[in-house]
């Protein structure tokens, strides 16, 4: 910890605005992480309860039991059962579900998408922190005595580094967890889509 406070103190001014977005990253990605664990959870239980009626076409027991559920899944099934029952057309079923599932995308994929930005922003930081404080090592050296001039530019590309080195720090773990809840991401809309299919079936 002592070593990594020293590193953090000889990187310059730099060091705070990545630290800020690192931070503000992490805090994305745990409330993005909660509600699509919990999104996904009770998406996929709906369904999966929903599949039996879903396979023997029964819409009654079907509009029974989505009536009351507040998933995603559980309301197109409920208004695909309802459709059904006026006798419309496949396409309008389609079209309909197609809506639904275009009205529930935006609250999954809400802010995940920011942590790439931030990543490639502590990354750019991290390079322009490095380049300023080159500049300054070498602005210093025009005042330095030829026998400390090696020694003092040593020391502060050291320092410099140390900027671009806490950026990618960020930017790694940033870009990972992004992945991570964008393949979640995917897995949801796949659940809508299969519970689409699976309502379309329905029109036999």
């Amino acid at each position: 910890m002592a070593n990594f406070v020293l590193f953090f103190q000889n990187g310059g001014s730099f060091m705070y605005p990545i630290a800020f977005i690192l931070v503000i990253g992490l805090a994305i990605a745990l409330e993005r992480f909660i509600f699509l664990t919990a999104c996904q959870a009770t998406n996929r239980t709906s369904l999966k309860k929903c599949l039996p009626g879903l396979n023997n076409g029964d819409v009654g027991g079907l509009k029974r039991f989505s009536q009351s559920s507040k998933t995603t899944v559980g309301r197109m099934i409920h208004a695909a059962t309802q459709m059904i029952e006026r006798n419309i057309s496949r396409d309008a079923l389609s079209n309909m579900l197609e809506e639904r599932i275009l009205e529930a995308t935006p609250a999954i994929e809400k802010r995940t998408h920011y942590l790439a930005t931030l990543a490639n922003v502590a990354t750019l930081l991290g390079l322009l922190g490095t380049i300023m404080g080159l500049i300054d090592a070498f602005t210093s050296l025009s005042g330095a005595e030829a026998s400390e001039r090696a020694a003092l530019l040593s020391s502060s590309i050291s320092v410099a580094m140390n900027t671009t080195a806490f950026g990618l720090m960020a930017a790694i773990p940033l870009l990972l967890i992004h992945t991570f809840l964008q393949s979640k991401t995917n897995q949801i809309i796949d659940t809508l889509d299969m519970s689409e299919a699976k309502c379309i079936s329905l029109l036999r």
